[in-house]
């Protein structure tokens, strides 16, 4: 198992990409600290691991608040000991155009999906320092490589995330610690739901795989880049998209 009694931490965990990604990580030998805003559904979704033989706990965890980060991250280092891995998936999108966007809209996206990036990241560094090691995967988007109509804010947060993730593998690889970034393209999420069809089938053609990416998909890549098959891999933003930049 490629990921044998490392302890990954994984934020936006209650569903979608995140709650595949704990999945994935616990079957690859992981003990999985699932985090996010919802404590229902994430502490069903660490007990569903467990219940299919997994090791896991759910964390209520808002990464826009730097005391409930640093809570959590402090918890889990007394019980641990350590921080193997930190998935930065955690994001929300508030979507208008340009003329119409609210600073509450603005300001939403940026802090959960940059400053809630930085909020994890800051906070658990220090335990990878002690340790010589340590692997981090932040979610970015293809919107971070090329923007996207009606998506400013989310844009600014995404590219924001390819920054951090170029500029800590400077400062954090000579410490042998590796920070990687996904760009996912069209996933099959819950937040498809509420795409119009017309516009859905636009997004699918745009793939020339001529499908939308599945979380499952996306958790094998992110179970890569924490894994030492990805030792040699710093500093890299991978589209994960079916190739619709071609």
């Amino acid at each position: 198992m490629k990921l044998a009694d490392r302890v990954a931490l994984i934020t936006g965990a209650a569903n979608g990409i995140g709650l595949a990604t704990a999945r994935k990580f616990a079957a690859e030998g992981a003990q999985v600290l699932l985090c996010d805003v919802q404590r229902d559904p994430v502490e069903q979704a660490a007990a569903a691991i467990r219940a299919a033989g997994g090791r896991a706990e759910g964390h209520v965890l808002d990464v826009a608040d730097r005391r409930s980060v640093d809570d959590v991250v402090s918890a889990v280092a007394a019980a641990y000991g350590r921080i193997d891995v930190l998935i930065n998936n955690a994001g929300i999108t508030r979507d208008a155009r340009l003329v119409t966007m609210t600073q509450a809209q603005f300001d939403d996206v940026i802090d959960v999906n940059l400053k809630g990036v930085f909020h994890c990241t800051q906070a658990v560094v220090p335990l990878m320092l002690e340790q010589g090691r340590g692997a981090i995967v932040n979610a970015s988007s293809v919107v971070g490589l090329y923007g996207n109509f009606g998506q400013t804010n989310y844009a600014a947060s995404k590219f924001g995330v390819i920054g951090f993730t170029k500029t800590w593998a400077r400062e954090l690889g000579p410490k042998g610690i590796r920070v990687n970034a996904v760009c996912p393209g069209f996933i099959a999420t819950g937040i498809l739901a509420t795409i119009p069809a017309a516009v859905l089938e636009k997004m699918r053609e745009r793939s020339w795989l001529q499908r939308f990416g599945t979380p499952e998909e996306m958790a094998n890549v992110y179970a890569f880049l924490a894994s030492d098959e990805a030792s040699y891999i710093n500093g890299v933003a991978l589209e994960a998209s079916g190739g619709i930049s071609l």
